[in-house]
């Protein structure tokens, strides 16, 4: 076993069981194993099919094409509603994984029939996404905030457009952009620290953001 591998399911305390089994049958899928962003992944040719990861409530399989996938057991989730290409099958026992076993392996084939035949998955584009008239009123008050937007990455923009787009209320939302004209203003997406990690990375609890 891959030593990082080794490390990472030695240290789970809630899902070590649960990863493990996941762990085995993925293999017996044929993929090569690898440790990429923290996480045990598995690949195709250097080609990245899946990858296993724990949250508080829930372990998952996680598909990095996955919306290309038939999902005949309508199982896959979508973790997030920024998230257009990856999808999860989300498990909180053993049994769950013993019972789907053979579908998982399925899903898997299918994945990596996916990545031979050379698909990708069609992303939205950033002008397909709701600009909130709250942060056009925004842009026109300070033009800097709107050069400082538009050099963002693509994928910073559109968390930003879907996070200040989500509540009903105008006074939410120009709450929410206000919150945040200083994190754009330094380059940042919603996920970053100023220490420049992510605050999803296990190193950087965000307390500083």
């Amino acid at each position: 076993m891959n030593k990082q591998i080794e490390k990472y399911l030695s240290s789970q305390t809630n899902w070590q069981d649960e990863l493990t089994i996941l762990h085995e049958i993925i293999l017996d899928c044929g993929l090569a194993e690898d440790f990429k962003w923290m996480h045990p992944c598995y690949t195709y040719k250097g080609k990245n099919i899946v990858l296993i990861h724990a949250f508080k409530d829930y372990c998952a399989i996680l598909f990095h094409k996955g919306a290309l996938l038939k999902d005949s057991k309508k199982i896959l989730v979508q973790q997030t509603e920024n998230v257009q290409s990856a999808r999860q099958i989300r498990f909180t026992k053993t049994s769950e994984i013993g019972d789907l076993e053979t579908t998982i392996k399925d899903y898997i084939k299918e994945a990596i029939e996916v990545e031979k035949s050379g698909l990708k998955v069609k992303k939205r584009e950033t002008s397909d996404y709701e600009m909130p008239e709250e942060l056009d009123q925004k842009f026109e008050e300070n033009p800097e905030l709107e050069k400082a937007f538009k050099d963002l990455t693509a994928g910073r923009q559109r968390g930003y457009l879907l996070y200040f787009a989500k509540p009903k209320r105008t006074k939410s939302r120009i709450s929410r952009i206000e919150k945040n004209i200083e994190r754009i203003l330094n380059g940042k997406g919603l996920n970053d620290c100023i220490c420049g990690k992510s605050k999803q990375m296990p190193n950087c609890d965000g307390s500083h953001k």
